[in-house]
């Protein structure tokens, strides 16, 4: 057995069934979730509708680079969406089955086994980053969340020794789960250290186009570099995805941009790795790529459900709408587990204990004593959910 399969660690659902075992919520109130960020509201027809008619690619062995149509797509959408004007869709541009799977294998692309690195990673995190380094044979490092930084974690507090074992920075923008959105000074104190160093950046940007309707699209990192005259986006790799672009989850498709040398090496990983995209899965992701329409009615729902929850909610808890995402990041009054655990016996309603995303470290756990709500039930049942969690807290304050 891979000796490295004993170092990962339970993901933070099945601590979350581990804290519900032998909890019996009150069967006269409907369950609601609002601990799994999955996409519920509707799939686009354009894709359904481009999958069947394109069943014929499913007889066909796919290319392991994809097809030249879907990385025109993607390209194009790149070149829109944060003003490139110089990506190209044969050379910088891989599609891949969801970011999840990328992030995995591309960690095992540049860490080097036979050296002691490190991934550094935000945290709280999204717990592929700590999985694809354990399995690649180097040690996670977390940099904590900063309030002062927008909950966004402060890059700078890294020391030059850390940099210099450093293989693989992985950056999430906007973040899972406080929604916050790197700055251009953060990309480019980032860039600068990678040049120092050496350093691969990894850009999990798979919420880049849920954000408020009058607000800014959030900045990404080949943007950012190309502000900053990094045209050839060295040691620098963009992931996205259509899960939740288009509320595609189960599609499993999204791709990798940036670094030319670096789309290369990946690319001869995953020849062998074996995750070729299926032409009519392509054919369906490039027509979600080519079409904005259903992004703009899937913003516009999500910031229906933030204007519709925070009200009832702010009055009982420090809640404050992230720059983006679909995630709330609330501060418990006491131990987000047991908040938790309790929320779920007496109302039936599921939340995600900060805890469960974050790791201990000297500056404590910075998911302690926060909630993760995932805002993607349906309108009324975000409502209901908003009003059982605002009445749970105002009982427990006044117990107290």
């Amino acid at each position: 057995m891979n000796s490295h399969l004993e170092a990962l660690q339970p993901y933070p659902f099945e601590r979350l069934r581990d804290l519900y075992a032998g909890v019996t919520p009150p069967a006269q109130l409907k369950p609601i979730s609002w601990s799994i960020g999955e996409p519920k509201h509707p799939t686009p027809p354009l894709i359904t509708e481009a999958i069947q008619a394109n069943l014929h690619g499913l007889a066909i062995y796919p290319a392991t680079q994809g097809p030249a149509f879907l990385r025109e797509a993607i390209a194009q959408w790149l070149s829109h969406r944060y003003h490139l004007d110089n990506i190209n869709p044969g050379t910088q541009i891989l599609p891949v089955l969801g970011s999840r799977e990328a992030l995995f294998a591309f960690t095992q692309t540049v860490v080097d086994p036979v050296k002691q690195q490190r991934v550094l990673c935000p945290n709280p995190f999204y717990q592929i980053y700590e999985g694809a380094a354990l399995m690649a044979g180097a040690q996670p490092t977390f940099i904590n969340a900063d309030p002062a930084n927008q909950l966004g974690p402060d890059w700078r507090t890294v020391p030059d020794a850390v940099w210099r074992e450093t293989a693989l920075v992985i950056v999430c923008s906007p973040g899972n789960p406080t929604g916050n959105v790197m700055r251009l000074e953060e990309w480019a104190f980032l860039f600068e250290q990678s040049d120092r160093h050496g350093f691969v950046i990894a850009s999990d940007e798979c919420y880049s186009e849920i954000y408020p309707m009058d607000a800014a699209a959030p900045l990404g990192g080949l943007e950012a570099a190309q502000r900053l005259g990094r045209t050839d986006y060295r040691n620098l790799i963009m992931f996205s995805s259509l899960s939740k672009r288009s509320n595609a989850p189960g599609l499993r498709s999204g791709f990798v941009a940036g670094d030319a040398a670096w789309i290369k090496r990946f690319l001869l990983y995953r020849t062998y790795h074996g995750c070729a995209m299926s032409l009519t899965i392509a054919a369906a992701s490039a027509a979600a790529w080519q079409d904005e329409q259903h992004v703009l009615e899937n913003r516009r729902l999500y910031q229906e459900k933030f204007d519709a929850v925070l009200p009832i909610l702010q009055p009982v808890l420090d809640v404050q709408r992230p720059p983006a995402s679909f995630y709330l990041w609330p501060i418990t009054p006491y131990s987000d587990a047991a908040f938790a655990k309790a929320l779920y016996a007496e109302e039936n309603l599921t939340v995600l204990p900060g805890s469960f995303l974050a790791r201990p470290t000297a500056q404590g756990n910075p998911g302690a004593n926060r909630l993760r709500l995932a805002l993607v039930a349906p309108l009324a049942e975000c409502v209901e959910a908003a009003e059982r969690l605002a009445h749970f807290t105002l009982r427990h304050l006044e117990g107290d």
